[in-house]
């Protein structure tokens, strides 16, 4: 059992990663401010994991990542008055379209929020930490499938924080001795705890294929806009590697223990499932699972994206011992349930 900082612990990855951390016996603390989340994904973890009102396992500390005094308050809230062992950090901004719009604003979070995270675990002496990094910075890669000795080459300003970060965290590697660092480069999550009570709730218009997939299904937008439908894959539509939203919260838990259990270590991993869906074959998919229409658009292609990105994600396998268990048909069924459950996602 460890005490753990979970930075973003009420968004969709960070609620779900909680989740499995607590099943698994670790006790928490989440830091949140609540920017693009919801208290009541919490409040829904803790009923998941069968944890009592107020129970010290799950505290949360309202505050933002790039204030010091939030980051100390979190410090020193762990049960018992215990050290934090390991830092799970979520917290960040995720939109590449606002990211191009508002780039100072995503390197003062996702940047600048990193490096004074860092600043207190250095203080503190918590040595350990699971970065939640992307496969956006591998940006236009012409190897598919993509491992992660493939170039570093982010196209815009949301993968260019992600690649500064992760160089931060190699460059204090190098700087002094004991850390034990993560950075864990996913692919496309999607899908939902099978519950139904746990999912995706993104603020606006969703950036995302999955998340808008389901709120049209469910009759809260109108039509899908398919962006390209000349791709060179097998019937036009882009191609992307999805992974479970509970395969992705399994493969931080597998991270964080084996950090916990080995030598100090830097660990670059992507997380993927090796499989690539087009996005016609995940509306077909979700359309078969839910009994609902999902009707669509073929529009011009946007810039900067690939016709196929793929994860190898071996690397995981031999070292983590880590792989997906959850296809196509779970993502659709448990986003589906998800989606049913909550039209207007947490805000029901």
């Amino acid at each position: 059992m460890a005490q753990l900082l979970i930075t973003g612990g009420a968004g969709f990855i960070g609620s779900h990663t909680c989740l499995v951390l607590l099943q698994a016996g670790h006790e928490l603390v989440v830091l949140d401010n609540f920017s693009n989340s919801c208290r009541t994904s919490l409040k829904r973890v803790a009923e998941l994991a069968d944890l009592k009102e107020n129970d010290p396992r799950l505290q949360l500390v309202e505050g933002d990542i790039r204030s010091a005094a939030d980051l100390k308050r979190a410090f020193s809230s762990a049960s018992g008055a215990q050290p934090i062992d390991a830092v799970v950090h979520f917290a960040g901004l995720k939109a590449v379209g606002e990211s191009v719009q508002h780039p100072l604003r995503y390197w003062d979070v996702n940047v600048a929020g990193s490096a004074a995270l860092l600043k207190v675990m250095q203080e503190r002496g918590c040595r350990t930490l699971a970065f939640s990094s992307s496969a956006t910075l591998y940006g236009l890669s012409e190897q598919v499938p993509v491992t992660e000795e493939a170039p570093v080459q982010p196209i815009n300003p949301y993968g260019q924080t992600k690649a500064a970060v992760e160089q931060m965290l190699a460059d204090l590697g190098a700087s002094e001795p004991g850390w034990r660092i993560a950075r864990l480069r996913y692919f496309n999550p999607v899908g939902a705890h099978p519950s139904g009570l746990i999912g995706e709730d993104p603020n606006g218009i969703p950036n995302n294929l999955f998340p808008f997939v389901s709120q049209v299904a469910v009759g809260r937008r109108s039509r899908l806009q398919v962006f390209g439908g000349n791709w060179p894959t097998s019937d036009g539509s882009g191609v992307r590697d999805y992974i479970h939203v509970m395969d992705l919260a399994e493969g931080h838990l597998a991270a964080l223990e084996h950090l916990l259990s080995h030598p100090p270590q830097m660990l670059t991993m992507n997380l993927g499932s090796g499989v690539g869906h087009s996005v016609l074959e995940v509306v077909r998919a979700f359309e078969q699972t839910s009994g609902a229409a999902v009707p669509y658009d073929v529009v011009a292609r946007r810039p900067g994206d690939a016709a196929a990105t793929v994860a190898d994600p071996s690397l995981a396998s031999q070292v983590l011992g880590w792989s997906t268990k959850r296809g196509l048909h779970e993502m659709c069924r448990d986003g589906w349930a998800w989606q049913r459950a909550n039209p207007q996602g947490y805000r029901n």
